[in-house]
């Protein structure tokens, strides 16, 4: 007889926000880009050009603001998903807590993410199209692979996401696969925020990058070392024993 393994507590857990919420809270965003965009330069025009030389730059420091929040919210979605496989989130602040946390931040983070993108649409010296935004390695005038790269890993978080509300028709094993791909996307969010952020070459986006990184990196190992290798220790010894 084979051992049996225990359902993961997270498995019956429903999404933290409903499908109605997030497609409200979606159109909002989509319509604070729109009213950004239009308005800003109304509302504020010794703003728009105090901050501007030749072009309005406010849409650029709007964009690299939103980036930075969807980079560190998705470090924090990734780091709650793997504190909750490597069993760190039964010591705190449990489980329950840990995979609504880890929705949200994932939600939150995809929000910024979409408006880092839109919001270029109204800066005049990248003169990004609709379609540039949205299709990966469209964009001509600025870093066309490293942008792609990020707008590939959006989709993909995108996708992750949508596993939330597609939990029941997902297997288990399907379901960590894909959430396991969670680590190629932040990856790929680095190395477009590492070379096509201007801000990337500073000495603390330095230290920010390495914290991020090796932070994860070290949640990871923790989760092979200390749960992954001695439950297939425990697998094979249970498979021994009923030969």
């Amino acid at each position: 007889m084979k051992p049996t393994i225990p359902p993961d507590e997270s498995d019956t857990l429903e999404p933290a926000l409903p499908l109605r919420d997030l497609i409200f809270f979606i159109l909002v965003v989509l319509a604070g880009v729109l009213f950004a965009i239009n308005m800003m330069p109304i509302w504020l025009p010794g703003l728009s050009y105090s901050i501007t030389g030749d072009a309005p730059k406010v849409y650029w420091f709007l964009s690299r603001g939103s980036a930075i929040a969807a980079y560190w919210l998705l470090w924090l979605s990734v780091g709650l998903g793997v504190s909750m496989t490597n069993k760190l989130a039964k010591v705190w602040p449990g489980v329950a807590s840990t995979f609504e946390i880890h929705q949200f931040t994932s939600l939150l983070g995809l929000g910024f993410a979409l408006f880092h993108g839109l919001i270029l649409m109204g800066d005049h010296y990248m003169n990004f199209s609709l379609v540039q935004v949205l299709v990966p390695f469209t964009t001509q005038s600025y870093r066309p692979s490293w942008v792609g790269i990020g707008q590939t890993a959006f989709y993909v978080w995108a996708v992750i996401v949508a596993s939330f509300y597609l939990r029941k028709r997902i297997k288990g094993k399907n379901w960590r696969l894909l959430h396991f791909i969670g680590y190629a996307c932040f990856l790929a969010v680095m190395i477009h925020s590492i070379f096509s952020g201007t801000d990337a070459p500073t000495v603390w986006f330095h230290y920010l990058y390495w914290f991020s990184g090796a932070s994860l990196l070290l949640l990871v190992v923790y989760r092979i070392l200390i749960v992954t290798l001695p439950r297939g220790n425990e697998k094979a010894k249970g498979n021994a024993e009923t030969a």
